[in-house]
């Protein structure tokens, strides 16, 4: 049988896929100008070893055992012990542009695989989806159903992201030679532990060098993600929603998709990947409301905790708008009997003790000011301490008869329980409809064990629940944003951003930490989507203490906000919060649209980040020093990106305090300058002598076309 090859193009990239015998890329990279058919792949098609099988085998989307794939097979499963080892044959294709819908069948085990393939051609992400349907009249169980995409053998180098509570996105890199990496989340959300996330390139890949490939799962339940390097050299990716024992069966013309795996090449770096990966966010995954400038934002957290009077809140409120803070949130402690984190989640009423007027007044009073007005929620939790817990005892999550472990003092309820489902809506949509809130901070703070809906493995179905609760509450408040919390970076990924507007990127406010925090978060996010807040000069996570410059500057490069009590603090602070919220509001139209770049610098001590304009007109750049630099001088910074050919003013807008004088004699003459013009190939390969700081302090440039 003669099979297609179909040629997909993007801006930067290209992808060659051959229909058959079973859907296989046989190219996917640089941008190459040529329309191939089956017979011009010639070239490339594979010789057969001694001592393997008689035939080549393909390594396809869904790698099969009964083909002779002796690796990690696509598909796992069984029909009452038959039907174990599928081989899926190509059936038809349907074509749209860059958009493919290939199916395939294997009609002795009575399955269907249809895979949903599309390259975006503005932005080169590609979008990969596989559905599976049981066309047999008996059950058909599913333990493992992956996503498998290849790699070149030079992409030969790893970088994933590890993690924990406070301490999220933080990268390492592994030289795979041999064998595999696999990465396990069974936490039941996307995870402080492990992004799905991986990235693999050539040897020595970096921010602003090297050919690589960035993989994105958008799922925010389990997942598995794996990187092989097959004994003959071939190497490939894979990613899976993990599934507990017997939580997938499918009865006849039952299906089930895997979560939507993003990808995309880059041949320039981690730059590069993440100019694709943010512009494919703004363009097709993030719908905000309105069309506006992200509001500047106070939470009241870390300013009150529980301790909740209307009358300090209103005198919060009022100093939060002299600062410049344009939304006002009251987070944790507002219903009834919340006086602390070990009571009263689930009760989603009003206290009535602490807002004997009702919560009208201040929320008329923030709106007065000229602020939108937020709150916080964990709807998909319980305190055993609670009068839901008391009425409901069989609404949790769990397997009746088995010990259920707190965490944070609660349970988690079983959203897949239509009374539980119902209840929920109906208590948000009372607090939505009832007060007018432009602002819902949803949070999610414990790690799910056993979970289970009649008894039978749920995590998926919890996880698919939560995302119908999102979209219900959508629909019935199109114009209420959504914050995804969860203890700060526990629900981060595409798939639920989908149906949020920000995410709350740690509970850490500990400037130092949170450089590393954002940076991480940013290889596929854009700061419009990152929360980063000033917290106080003493951080409540980790009792250190940083400047306000140095917290100011640091929640610059992001969604800003807030974190404290605005009445308690002094002069000084407070003058320091209003002028880092003037400076962002007067940046945050080029930071919210520009491209993101890091800059790599010899000296781990330093990092260097900025936002380049989409048109090149200009530019911010924030040079951090972290610790002690390791070198008595810090060499130079060569800034890519901009117009070769056009000057630009070069302003210094920030600097430490202890600067002009401080740890050097004297510091670059070009910064005792009110202004330099150089020109935009100056900059990028001869650059400017950078300055020496103290740790913990940064400064901000701004670049701006003569």
């Amino acid at each position: 049988m003669n099979y297609d090859a179909i040629t997909l193009h993007g801006q930067n990239s290209t992808l060659i896929l051959k229909t058959g015998p079973a859907p296989e890329i046989v190219y996917w990279g640089e941008r190459v100008n040529a329309q191939l058919h089956v017979n011009d792949i010639s070239p490339i098609t594979r010789a057969v070893p001694h001592g393997r099988l008689d035939l080549d085998v393909p390594l396809t989307l869904s790698p099969e055992h009964g083909r002779g794939m002796f690796s990690s097979p696509g598909l796992e499963g069984h029909r009452n012990g038959y039907d174990w080892s599928p081989v899926f044959a190509f059936h038809s294709l349907e074509q749209n542009g860059n958009s493919l819908k290939i199916i395939t069948e294997d009609t002795i085990a009575g399955l269907k695989l249809v895979i949903d393939l599309i390259l975006d051609p503005a932005t080169d992400v590609l979008q990969i989806r596989h559905t599976l349907t049981n066309m047999k009249p008996d059950p058909y169980q599913v333990d493992r159903f992956a996503v498998t995409l290849p790699l070149p053998e030079r992409a030969d180098e790893l970088l994933a992201f590890h993690g924990r509570w406070v301490r999220e996105f933080q990268p390492h890199q592994i030289n795979l030679k041999h064998g595999s990496y696999q990465q396990e989340n069974r936490r039941g959300r996307t995870s402080h532990e492990h992004f799905p996330a991986f990235i693999q390139g050539s040897t020595g890949f970096n921010e602003q060098q090297g050919e690589l490939w960035g993989f994105h799962f958008g799922w925010s339940g389990n997942h598995r993600l794996r990187s092989d390097v097959k004994t003959d050299g071939r190497r490939f990716m894979q990613a899976e929603a993990l599934y507990f024992a017997g939580e997938i069966q499918l009865a006849e013309n039952e299906s089930v998709s895997t979560p939507l795996i993003y990808a995309t090449y880059s041949q320039h770096g981690l730059n590069a990947m993440s100019h694709a990966f943010h512009q494919f966010v703004r363009q097709q995954i993030l719908h905000f409301p309105v069309n506006k400038p992200r509001p500047v934002h106070l939470n009241t957290w870390e300013g009150i905790y529980f301790q909740h009077d209307p009358a300090y809140i209103m005198q919060m409120a009022t100093q939060a708008a002299r600062l410049g803070v344009e939304r006002f949130i009251i987070d944790d402690g507002w219903f009834k009997g919340r006086d602390h984190d070990r009571a009263a989640l689930g009760d989603w009423y009003l206290d009535e003790k602490k807002y004997p007027d009702g919560l009208e007044p201040v929320v008329n009073h923030v709106r007065a000011l000229g602020m939108e007005f937020g709150i916080w929620v964990e709807p998909e939790m319980i305190n055993p301490d609670s009068d839901l817990f008391r009425a409901h005892p069989d609404w949790l999550l769990a397997v009746p008869g088995y010990h259920q472990p707190t965490g944070r003092n609660q349970y988690a309820l079983d959203l897949q329980n239509p009374a539980v489902f119902a209840y929920l809506l109906e208590r948000l949509d009372d607090l939505l409809s009832r007060y007018d809130i432009s602002y819902l901070k949803w949070d999610m703070n414990r790690e799910i064990v056993q979970p289970g809906h009649d008894s039978k493995a749920a995590i998926t179905g919890q996880t698919q629940a939560v995302y119908r609760l999102f979209d219900e509450i959508r629909t019935r408040h199109p114009l209420v944003e959504i914050e995804s919390c969860a203890s700060g970076g526990g629900r981060i990924d595409f798939e639920v951003l989908k149906r949020t507007h920000r995410f709350w990127t740690s509970d850490n406010n500990d400037a130092l930490e949170r450089q590393q925090i954002q940076r991480g978060m940013s290889y596929f996010f854009p700061p419009e989507v990152m929360g980063s807040h000033i917290g106080s000069a003493h951080c409540h996570s980790t009792a250190r203490s940083h400047s306000i410059a140095f917290r100011g500057l640091t929640a610059l490069f992001g969604h800003m906000g807030v974190e404290l009590d605005p009445v308690k603090e002094n002069a000084e602070e407070q003058a320091g919060f209003a002028h880092f919220i003037a400076l962002h509001k007067q940046l945050r139209p080029l930071l919210h649209s520009g491209k993101v770049v890091r800059i790599d610098h010899h000296d781990p001590a330093m990092m260097i980040n900025g936002v380049i304009a989409a048109d090149q007109t200009e530019a911010v750049f924030l040079i951090s020093q972290l610790t002690m630099p390791t070198y008595s001088l810090s060499g130079s910074l060569r800034l890519p990106g901009l117009q070769a050919d056009k000057n630009y003013c070069l302003t210094v807008l920030e600097k430490p305090a202890r600067f002009d004088g401080g740890v050097m004699k004297t510091q670059p003459q070009w910064l005792t300058q009110d202004e330099t013009i150089l020109s935009g190939e100056w900059l990028a390969k001869i650059g400017i002598a950078l300055p020496v700081m103290d740790p913990e302090s940064a400064v901000l440039l701004q670049f701006k076309l003569v």
